[in-house]
């Protein structure tokens, strides 16, 4: 009996991320006057969110979408004051981006920082870019 060779089967290609080490896309924030590098672009996954340490100790939260925009918010929970915003999970409502917090579920738009459960709760917002 003859066996065919085997074929391998496609394999579906890496994303393409600098290795450890070199340098890549940085995710920027306005801080004041300036530009702050908070982290690689490589680091954000869609739909994902990354913590950062801000110079001042505070700590952002970091967002890209699908699309590939950039979101920065404030990673503190308002309603608990925990920093986790970060962790939440991401959506959207009526066209609007938004994290809910992984605590108690309220919703912060991302491009505003507007509770989208409470009109009289708001996170700060970051202008951010990729450079």
């Amino acid at each position: 009996m003859t066996l065919a060779p085997e074929t391998p089967a496609p394999q579906t290609p890496a994303p393409q991320t600098p290795a450890p080490g070199t340098t890549g896309p940085k995710v920027r924030l306005r801080l004041t006057d300036d530009w702050f590098a908070a982290c690689d672009l490589g680091a954000l996954l869609p739909g994902r969110g990354v913590a950062a340490l801000l110079p001042d100790g505070g700590q952002v939260a970091l967002f890209r979408d699908r699309g590939g925009e950039l979101y920065a918010i404030d990673n503190r929970d308002p309603f608990t004051g925990a920093a986790v915003l970060s962790r939440g999970l991401t959506g959207s409502h009526r066209g609007r981006p938004f994290v809910a917090s992984p605590l108690l579920k309220q919703r912060f738009d991302l491009t505003t920082g507007q509770c989208l459960d409470d009109e009289t709760v708001r996170v700060a917002t970051y202008e951010v870019k990729a450079a």
